[in-house]
């Protein structure tokens, strides 16, 4: 038996901002792009790892209005699920687009006590996102 992780949804509150984050900003790639009833889901693939995708979508595509507003305060917050970390193997590049973008950092690149190098932004909704040294 096997099984691997087929997609990750990440909750933003304009899904036509998150896409320079995460396509330019992350280098991730537009694989699909679905609106239906008012909602709209962009999945972005990952280089090299065909079948895996992270799918943006606004707080109420496919939850009720009372649970699309609650989550919707606690991402603005920046208490939403996450963080999102991702792994890179150029974390100092990476974090320059970022930054270039005008992405809010939160962290500049560090070796952490634990073991990686990290840093650490919010992407447009407030979403916490760690980038670790791969």
């Amino acid at each position: 038996m096997t099984i691997s992780l087929a997609y990750s949804p990440i909750t933003v509150d304009d899904v036509d901002a998150a896409i320079p984050f995460y396509r330019d900003g992350l280098g991730l790639e537009i694989v699909n792009d679905v609106a239906y009833d008012g909602h709209r889901w962009v999945s972005f693939g990952f280089p090299g790892q065909p079948g895996l995708s992270l799918v943006v979508s606004d707080p109420t595509a496919g939850r009720s209005p009372d649970d699309g507003d609650q989550l919707q305060r606690l991402v603005v917050k920046g208490s939403g699920p996450g963080p999102y970390v991702f792994a890179t193997d150029d974390l100092d590049a990476t974090f320059e687009r970022l930054r270039a973008s005008g992405a809010e950092v939160l962290q500049e690149p560090i070796e952490q006590a634990w073991g990686p190098r990290d840093a650490a932004f919010r992407d447009p909704a407030g979403n916490h996102i760690r980038l670790n040294q791969a």
